[in-house]
């Protein structure tokens, strides 16, 4: 009852277009439309679209060994979702997530939990920038995940270090080496073997890769990915 004298006085607004959608759906069917869900087949280790079925890794997987096993990713990164995951980040539309946290859940849910996943933990923003939202999109995520597939979130196990360049203008080698050291362990239980490393999104695999290097030097023994949106290199 309280949930629904919420939504009546504070009405959800589609997590594309910021309007009100119709009663008992939280975006708009055109606005559903307008994302891409991905599709298969994928490649088995990063989630993006491949465009044959005889292949197991894109192009990318192919040529850079990783160090996390399996990624799963949601959307393609495409103009709606590039608006959508602005307005989280920028606008402090945090519950945007909500929809996407439970449209994730519902396509990979029991994939994941197949593979017995200890706990989720999200890619760290440096403090200064979690200063500037009020949050850290990732965590935000993260915690949905972790609450309705029933698996804990350590939002502490990694920490951000080092204030990178914006990634979004380099080449692949290029953001990878912007990453080196960015990331250091931080609290992690020891019985925690095996982690969903929870992302918003994902494009060359450079931010996952170094925090899953940095996972598995603190003792985790297995790394699985979690993205919303996938994108090109």
């Amino acid at each position: 009852m309280i949930s629904q004298i919420l939504d009546i006085c504070f009405p959800r607004r589609c997590p594309v277009c910021g309007e009100i959608p119709p009663a008992g759906s939280r975006i708009c069917p055109e606005c559903l439309d307008a994302l891409h869900i991905i599709r298969q087949p994928v490649c088995f280790r990063c989630g993006k679209e491949l465009e044959s079925p005889v292949m197991e890794y894109c192009p990318d997987c192919a040529r850079k060994p990783r160090s996390f096993v399996r990624s799963f990713a949601l959307l393609q990164y495409n103009q709606a979702a590039a608006r959508s995951m602005a307005a989280v980040k920028y606008n402090n539309r945090r519950e945007y997530l909500d929809f996407y946290g439970e449209a994730f859940c519902r396509r990979y849910g029991p994939q994941i939990l197949r593979l017995r996943p200890d706990a989720a933990v999200p890619v760290p923003i440096h403090p200064s920038r979690r200063r500037e939202r009020g949050f850290n999109q990732a965590e935000e995520l993260a915690v949905r995940l972790g609450r309705q597939l029933d698996f804990p979130v350590y939002p502490d196990a990694l920490r951000r270090v080092k204030k990178t360049a914006p990634q979004k203008n380099l080449d692949p080698a290029q953001r990878l080496a912007n990453l080196r050291q960015a990331f250091a362990p931080g609290t992690l239980p020891r019985e925690v073997g095996t982690v969903l490393l929870v992302d918003d999104i994902y494009t060359t695999g450079s931010t996952m890769e170094a925090c899953s290097r940095v996972l598995l030097s603190m003792g985790v023994k297995t790394v699985y990915g979690a993205v919303l949106c996938v994108g090109g290199s």
